[in-house]
């Protein structure tokens, strides 16, 4: 299901709690959220949608949603300043990234994976993954 946007501060500086399998239905309405935005989002996180767990939904390399449970980033190499927006707050913001980096999820059976991510992915994950921890830009 496609869920309103979350756009207040207060909630979304809040450090997101760890998802179980009973929160697999916040997981489907990211993705479905992610879906409906496209146009104009590459990654969403749970909180965005008024849910503080630990989920995450990105646009992949080939256009398809990723979402990941849990996500935590192990590594990141090759940090590099650049100005991010965000459908929860206005306008722009300067940020530090790093152009690859390593992560590990569940998905939603809640098996684990690790994964190296580059280029405009490795910055939306990151991007949702302070999300989850409470970081704004």
């Amino acid at each position: 299901m496609n869920r309103p946007l979350m756009k207040m501060k207060c909630f979304l500086q809040k450090p997101s709690e760890m998802a179980t399998s009973a929160d697999l239905d916040i997981a489907q309405d990211l993705a479905d959220t992610l879906e409906a935005h496209r146009t104009t989002c590459v990654g969403m996180a749970a909180n965005m949608i008024g849910q503080r767990k630990r989920i995450i939904a990105v646009l992949d390399e080939d256009g398809s949603v990723l979402t990941m449970l849990n996500p935590a980033l192990l590594w990141g190499k090759v940090a590099y300043e650049t100005v991010e927006g965000c459908l929860s707050l206005e306008g722009v913001r300067p940020t530090r990234r790093y152009k690859r980096i390593r992560v590990r999820w569940d998905d939603k059976g809640f098996q684990s994976h690790e994964r190296t991510f580059t280029g405009s992915v490795a910055q939306a994950i990151q991007h949702e993954i302070d999300h989850c921890d409470g970081i704004l830009i």
